[in-house]
């Protein structure tokens, strides 16, 4: 299993930038493909848990900070929530989609109060091009 997938950097700090974070390659790169065929999406990186996604969003910095994060809930050592968190503690207001397969009273709690922009479960991934595009256009993230 590769440790991440890197891609240049865009030029653009308004492109709509997505760090993708699953630990399952394949689904990994289903959520990448399905992005990047919308045709305006790019996708910055990937990683495969949460201290890769915490590198990979570090090492991106601004700009472009992605955009969007999506992000896998149930990954081994830190869920995607611990890795939510920690990113909106370092920008807040970043837009993160948790995209996960178990979606609960709990974690839809959980991703409220810790500010996860959106919740969405993973048999819903065709959903996900509208999503990065609606965050997108809601305006400059909060510093």
């Amino acid at each position: 299993m590769p440790e991440l997938s890197y891609r240049a950097q865009v030029a653009d700090p308004t492109a709509l930038t997505v760090l993708v974070v699953d630990d399952d390659d394949d689904m990994r790169e289903l959520v990448t493909m399905k992005l990047e065929l919308a045709g305006d999406i790019e996708v910055v990186a990937q990683a495969v848990d949460g201290p890769k996604a915490i590198e990979e969003f570090e090492r991106l910095g601004a700009p472009p900070t992605p955009r969007v994060v999506v992000l896998d809930n149930r990954m081994p050592g830190m869920t995607g929530l611990d890795v939510a968190e920690q990113l909106i503690q370092r920008v807040p207001g970043q837009h993160i989609i948790l995209f996960t397969a178990f979606v609960d009273d709990v974690v839809l709690a959980s991703a409220r109060a810790i500010g996860v922009t959106e919740v969405v479960s993973k048999s819903d991934i065709n959903r996900l091009p509208e999503l990065v595009r609606s965050l997108h256009g809601g305006g400059e993230r909060r510093s």
